[in-house]
């Protein structure tokens, strides 16, 4: 079910809140109801935007005993974020107290913000009551028991529960048959959660703090009957329309794409966990690979005119910058010569392997000597490394025919890297081409394609019958820099707090 209220005016910037339905049918509408009443809403209507959704969830109607299971509550609450996240909403707002034990999961999952509705009450209470007074929290078994007010007001105020079997009263009260979720607002619910009030009070407590949001639907009645309690759903839309908060930063997220070719992709990612400064896992970066080796051949496209691989690497890309990618690389020398194609239609940055290369080279090695390229037939064919070592000063050396052939063998031959080979025949191949270009006077040897690397490793010096060349690999070059891209915070994407 999807509501909507508000049409965003032209040159005004609507505020679009997500509202999770469904955990409880009837505090979902209430606080909708509320959110649309609100001061803030009534004085600027046009402003803002409601999405309600709600889908069925098989496990609504089960009481939040201190042993329930949050498991399906956690998928359902992941699944209408993620579906509000393509919806282009600013926050999502989240009217359950029991998802809130675990909103930080949900949130570390999602690139909106989860608009945190203890925060609200913690805020709110903070301004109506004192500091070192006592608060009866009326909770369903589970949220009393999870800490969850402990950690956000155990520190500033004394919390007060109802006794055992009140506590028991205030879950028939709520859970039961005929109970508030139910739809009975009125007769022995409504008594007894009057009760539990009372018994709280006896206690000590001056405020009383719902940790149910169904509380909110007979808030009204109890404030009539002279009970201090707080109603979370007009506090919680107080809260979430107040406006844009700080924009909040993502951790950076490196699309990959992958298949092209396949052990090409999972060296590429080993060299970007070895190039990663982390103590430990959660230092690492964030990674989506589509491994996609259905994506025609680009070698083939660019010396015998074959399938174009320009569509499949494009839909490629948008999967990966609709997963949230904040930057792509594609560990694949022939593939970039198609890049330029790609990358105006795209509104994440593609690493470009080769630029990165060729100014690496220039900064470590200078720009005196040429710079031999060991690459396929296509990549050399595309000219991709001769302009962007033309545009750095630089001069490019490729192996003569014969030797070329051999660099092709090494690779797509029955004994060759592709075929799963990383000695014997394909490495011999690959090494007198080496000599070749070392005779013909480079001192810098560019491993321009993605499987080369698999049988040379990139390094400084390397003797090739008394000759010394440097070997570069540029999947080792394209993942120091997406490394170092995940290290400027600037890269992240940021999304406004409600």
């Amino acid at each position: 079910m999807k509501s909507t209220k508000a049409v965003e005016q032209p040159n005004m910037k609507a505020h679009k809140l997500g509202i999770v339905g469904g955990l409880g049918s009837l505090a979902g509408g209430d606080l909708f109801f509320k959110l649309v009443k609100s001061r803030a809403v009534l004085e600027d209507q046009a402003r803002f935007h409601f999405l309600f959704e709600q889908h069925p969830f098989k496990d609504v109607l089960l009481p939040l005993d201190a042993q329930a299971s949050m498991t399906s509550r956690k998928f359902y609450v992941f699944q209408v974020c993620k579906s509000f996240e393509q919806s282009g909403v600013d926050a999502i707002m989240l009217p359950c107290f029991a998802s809130h034990t675990f909103r930080t999961e949900i949130q570390e999952e999602v690139g909106v913000t989860v608009v945190d509705m203890m925060d609200a009450l913690v805020q709110h209470i903070h301004q109506v009551a004192k500091r070192g007074s006592a608060l009866g929290i009326l909770a369903s078994d589970y949220v009393r028991y999870s800490g969850l007010f402990e950690r956000a007001l155990g520190d500033d105020y004394r919390l007060v529960y109802p006794d055992d079997a009140t506590q028991t009263m205030l879950m028939d009260a709520m859970y039961g048959p005929d109970g508030i979720k139910d739809g009975r607002l009125e007769g022995v619910p409504l008594e007894s959660i009057h009760q539990a009030c009372l018994s709280v009070q006896d206690n000590g407590a001056t405020l009383i703090v719902p940790g149910m949001t169904e509380l909110s639907l007979v808030c009204a009645d109890l404030q009539r009957r002279g009970i201090p309690t707080l109603d979370i759903n007009e506090i919680y839309a107080t809260f979430a329309t107040r406006g844009p908060g700080n924009p909040r930063t993502l951790p950076f997220k490196l699309g990959i794409v992958g298949g092209v070719g396949p052990a090409a992709t999972v060296d590429f990612m080993g060299k970007v966990v070895a190039n990663t400064p982390a103590g430990c896992d959660q230092d690492h970066i964030k990674m989506v690979v589509e491994q996609n080796p259905q994506i025609p051949d680009r070698t083939a496209n660019l010396l015998r005119a074959e399938a174009d691989p320009t569509m499949a690497m494009y839909a490629t890309c948008k999967r990966l910058e609709s997963s949230g990618a904040n930057a792509i690389a594609i560990p694949c020398n022939t593939a970039h010569a198609f890049v330029e194609r790609i990358q105006g239609h795209l509104r994440v940055p593609i690493v470009n392997m080769l630029t990165e290369t060729i100014e690496w080279i220039k900064k470590t090695y200078g720009s005196k000597e040429p710079i031999g390229l060991l690459a396929t037939s296509g990549t050399v064919k595309s000219q991709v490394y001769h302009e962007a070592a033309n545009r750095a000063g630089l001069q490019i050396i490729v192996p003569a025919p014969d030797y070329q052939n051999l660099v092709m063998e090494s690779i797509y031959g029955e004994r060759g890297i592709k075929a799963g080979r990383t000695d014997g025949l394909c490495r011999e191949q690959l090494l007198t081409a080496a000599q070749h270009l070392a005779e013909a006077g480079a001192q810098v040897l560019i491993l321009g394609c993605t499987e080369l690397p698999l049988v040379l490793d990139h390094c400084d010096s390397y003797e090739l019958n008394g000759r010394e060349v440097a070997l570069v690999d540029p999947t080792t070059i394209l993942a120091q820099k997406c490394v170092a891209l995940a290290q400027r915070p600037s890269l992240g994407k940021s999304n406004k707090a409600g």
